[in-house]
């Protein structure tokens, strides 16, 4: 997969479902573009589309669980990237990246304070 392809459907796995309207917002990308990626998604089997239900107009797509287990497979493949690399660094290092982190979080609206 591409990033881009990875990124919408980490986004859809973790916020979804989504219409594809939403999902183009939460991605920043213009809509022609996320109807490109989702239809790659959909192809390859990894995303589902199914009609809104109170108004069908409206598509919403959610994740497969082949789609789910790709997910899977490839956090733990960089989780597992991650932990080498994390072995290598010193104590003061690992506090100054648990420090940023902190930041990190308060940043993207993920940690408690504003």
């Amino acid at each position: 997969l591409t990033p881009t392809q990875l990124a919408v459907l980490a986004t859809v796995a973790n916020q979804g479902p989504l219409t594809l309207g939403e999902l183009a917002e939460r991605e920043r990308v213009a809509p022609p573009t996320i109807t490109k990626v989702v239809a790659a998604l959909h192809d390859s089997g990894l995303l589902a589309k199914q009609a809104d239900p109170d108004d069908r107009r409206f598509v919403r797509v959610e994740v497969t669980p082949a789609g789910s287990e790709l997910l899977d497979k490839t956090r733990a493949r960089k989780n597992a990237w991650l932990a080498t690399r994390l072995r290598d660094l010193s104590p003061d290092e690992l506090d100054q990246l648990a420090a940023a982190a902190d930041v990190l979080d308060r940043l993207t609206g993920r940690g408690d304070q504003p």
